[in-house]
């Protein structure tokens, strides 16, 4: 069965390859050709094929294959996708305000949204989600059960939770409404005068929340403005214009767009009059800031308008038009790049030379091209926006990672919150050393077993060893460095004891402030921030920066 799925790619893959080489004249022949000889293949694999083959499920695995053979961003959107798709770009859905996780066979509640019927009715976050109506979600996939979160406003819905401290399931009724995400989750004033925004994606009104948040730290007099766009995927490419517009003249351009088909060239500025040209702005980004984030980022670059800090933001200049197909199916297409006003392209086309996660780790100089900002300072393209100030991004030990992936962090602190006996401040709450030691303790006998890059380095001399005949030499030392290894990995508890108490601490807060006090506990620990602050605090350094004369 393995053998036939990947014939269907390869065939695919061959027509987009031929279609390149051919003349006007034959491209329709081309097509035609290649459409039927898939056709033909399609039929006599369903009908021929030894096992039951699922048409829907071989047809998609063949467009996935030849979409992916393009760029990461061409997809193909099957009907029961579409409205997931829709979430993403209008941030709204039918449903009761909750965001769930899984944490091995169990659905959780990790987050609570303010003001929905979630929190109206009694949702907690820590209660694990038994059934949906009468269905039992261990029957069902997580796919299957978020659409049945999910549905027409107005219509109820039943939640048998599981709560701690409450012996028998807990039967809680919804009505679902309009979801609107909040693109700002989060603006105030930092203790140090800054004030603080966190955009977390470009969904309509994102300009305008931007634009209402500003006004109302501006009745503080801020001594500076810090942009939050780390973790932000982007959007809508006007919603990135008008975040620009509330930092830049009317007038001004912010991006062009540019590809195949000339007549859809488009080049896009600032429609209104700016909020505010002259306060100190700062924007942080990470690897996870990616297309509409990385034009605000790299349009404030260009016009010397604010300091970018944090890390090389995701790499994405690539965009994407959405397309209606037959069965109320569609496919997002990549149809051209966009450029910042200096006319930088962010996107890297090589796309193998990735992260994991997709982001661009590193550039090499030959494929950059130097641009120049307003005030002449010399800025790069090719790979994400590149920060004026680096800052180094601690990646999580594999023993807090596996303390995340298998729920003992989220487990306690809902245990914890439960036993405090009056609300924390999020600002100002820290876990205490004895509460750490109550977490240790907690922990005893359970199984958190993790893998280094020392095991994997142990265990590939001990295959090469076997290999070339030197293992029984060595075995016994092999053994005695293994064993080491697991002795030192009782002791990482206490070693990484600030990111896991770090992340204890965002789990417990949230329980109590949601989101906002999800987001206010981690100031204390932000180096992004405190790099960010001190800038604006500094307006010597701050303007060396932007070359401001």
């Amino acid at each position: 069965m393995r053998r036939k799925r990947i014939v269907i790619p390869v065939v695919l893959v061959a027509l987009v390859i031929g279609l390149s080489y051919t003349t006007p004249a034959d491209r329709y022949f081309e097509i035609a050709k290649n459409l039927d000889i898939f056709a033909s293949l399609f039929k006599e694999v369903n009908a021929m094929y030894v096992d039951e083959v699922s048409p829907g499920r071989l047809m998609k695995t063949g467009i996935d294959a030849m979409l992916e053979s393009l760029d990461p961003y061409t997809n193909y959107i099957p009907e029961d996708q579409v409205e997931d798709f829709r979430t993403m770009n209008t941030g709204q859905y039918g449903g009761i305000g909750a965001i769930t996780r899984e944490i091995g066979n169990r659905t959780v509640v990790s987050m609570i949204m303010e003001g929905f019927a979630a929190e109206k009715g009694g949702l907690k976050i820590g209660d694990e989600i038994l059934k949906i109506n009468q269905v039992e979600l261990s029957k069902i996939t997580p796919q299957e059960a978020g659409n049945l979160m999910k549905g027409e406003v107005g219509d109820p819905v039943t939640l048998t939770v599981k709560r701690y401290g409450v012996n028998e399931p807990i039967r809680l009724e919804f009505k679902r409404e309009k979801i609107k995400m909040n693109n700002v989750p989060y603006f105030g004033m930092l203790d140090n005068g800054m004030g603080y925004i966190r955009l977390t994606e470009f969904t309509p009104e994102a300009g305008k929340n931007v634009r209402s948040a500003i006004l109302r730290l501006k009745e503080k007099n801020p001594k500076g403005i810090i942009l939050d766009l780390r973790g932000n995927p982007g959007g809508l490419l006007m919603e990135a214009v008008n975040v620009c517009n509330v930092f830049l003249p009317k007038g001004k351009q912010v991006v062009s767009t540019k590809g195949k088909i000339v007549e859809q060239n488009a080049s896009y500025a600032t429609l209104d009059n700016p909020l505010d040209t002259e306060i100190p702005v700062a924007v942080i980004i990470n690897r996870g800031s990616a297309s509409a984030s990385e034009i605000v980022a790299g349009t404030l670059q260009d016009y010397d308008r604010a300091v970018v800090i944090g890390e090389r933001s995701f790499g994405k200049g690539l965009v994407q038009v959405p397309r209606p197909l037959s069965y109320n199916s569609q496919v997002k297409i990549t149809t051209a790049k966009y450029y910042t006003p200096t006319g930088r392209c962010i996107q890297v086309l090589d796309y193998t030379h990735r992260r994991e996660d997709g982001s661009v780790a590193s550039v090499p100089d030959s494929v950059k091209k130097p641009f120049k900002t307003e005030h002449g300072r010399t800025v790069y393209d090719g790979g994400g926006i590149e920060p004026d100030v680096p800052v180094i991004q601690e990646e999580l030990h594999p023993v807090t990672q596996s303390l995340y992936m298998r729920g003992y962090l989220f487990d306690f602190a809902t245990q914890y919150a439960y036993q405090l006996k009056s609300v924390p401040d999020a600002k100002t709450f820290a876990l205490s050393d004895s509460d750490y030691a109550q977490f240790i303790n907690w922990m005893s006998g359970k199984d958190y077993s993790y893998a280094l890059e020392l095991d994997e380095h142990v265990k590939r001399i001990q295959e090469e060893a076997q290999e070339e005949g030197y293992y029984e030499d060595i075995r016994t030392e092999l053994n005695q460095i293994s064993k080491r290894i697991e002795e030192s990995k009782k002791n990482d508890l206490n070693l990484y004891k600030s990111e896991i108490r770090r992340i204890l601490e965002h789990d417990i807060i949230s329980r109590f402030h949601l989101e906002q006090g999800n987001i206010q506990v981690g100031f204390k620990y932000d180096q992004d921030l405190k790099q960010a602050t001190e800038v604006l605090a500094d307006m010597s350094r701050y303007k060396k920066i932007l070359n401001i004369l």
